[in-house]
């Protein structure tokens, strides 16, 4: 009498199959939810940082709820940055993102959207950029009330990436708020300081003559009263230089000023 001998290659092979095909369905499907779910989350770090930058945010209504609830009084746009001029939709449309799918880093990788930066213009040290900008734009009685501008610039390890938060003014700073960066706990790590970033509101970018005037000088060389000095970050010299030079390159002429001039000028 024949009988299906349950440990032969064959059942061996379909129990293996199976089995595989049952764990590709179970990782595809979690791949997809926790690729919606970490989408939700970025979009929530995001808004935070970019609040908490422009001095939105109020710390004690931390739910993600109030977060994005807060945002959405937040305008995003494209900025051209060598004309300082808002891309409309149809002109990012032909570059092929939006102002909310615009990904710097994603962008700094093709040749048609980002340049190569001379050597002896590349303070920040970050070699290509975008030729677009994103800026996040609040607006209080039909007026741009603050601007919030990604920058970011190497570090002492790596490249430090933050939000620079500008009165509509196009001058006056509101805020520095570093979101990502690898610098060291208790020394470059300090940029994450409240005592620290609480330098920056009020400290002019540009001088009287119009040049760039703001600097992180060494640590305890600031004059702290003085409209265009930060003081450095104690033990950290490469840090201190690293976020220097990346405002300095993001609010010059290589970068945002073309538009801080316009939102001077009440042109946008």
């Amino acid at each position: 009498m024949s009988h299906n001998n349950k440990d032969s290659l064959q059942n061996t092979l379909k129990v293996s199959l199976l089995l595989c095909v049952a764990c590709s369905v179970v990782v595809s499907s979690a791949a997809v939810l926790l690729k919606q779910r970490q989408t939700e989350n970025d979009a929530i770090y995001r808004a935070r940082n970019v609040l908490t930058a422009a001095g939105l945010y109020d710390p004690s209504k931390h739910d993600n709820a109030y977060v994005m609830e807060t945002f959405k009084n937040i305008t995003v746009k494209i900025v051209d940055l060598a004309t300082g001029e808002y891309l409309s939709d149809d002109e990012m449309a032909k570059l092929g993102f939006t102002a909310d799918s615009f990904d710097k880093r994603q962008v700094i990788k093709d040749a048609d959207l980002s340049v190569a930066i001379p050597g002896d213009e590349d303070l920040a040290k970050i070699k290509r950029m975008a030729k677009y900008g994103r800026v996040y734009v609040f607006e209080k009685d039909g007026k741009v009330d603050r601007v919030v501008l990604p920058v970011h610039g190497a570090g002492l390890w790596n490249l430090m990436y933050a939000y620079l938060a500008v009165e509509g003014d196009g001058n006056t700073i509101l805020g520095l708020s570093f979101y990502e960066h690898g610098e060291t706990p208790g020394l470059g790590g300090e940029v994450d300081n409240p005592k620290w970033k609480g330098q920056w509101p009020g400290k002019e970018i540009y001088n009287s003559d119009g040049e760039v005037g703001i600097s992180v000088l060494k640590a305890g060389q600031a004059d702290l009263a003085d409209s265009y000095e930060v003081d450095g970050l104690s033990g950290s010299t490469l840090t201190t230089v690293g976020v220097n030079n990346l405002v300095r390159f993001w609010v010059g002429k290589s970068a945002y000023e073309p538009y801080l001039e316009r939102l001077r000028a009440g042109e946008v």
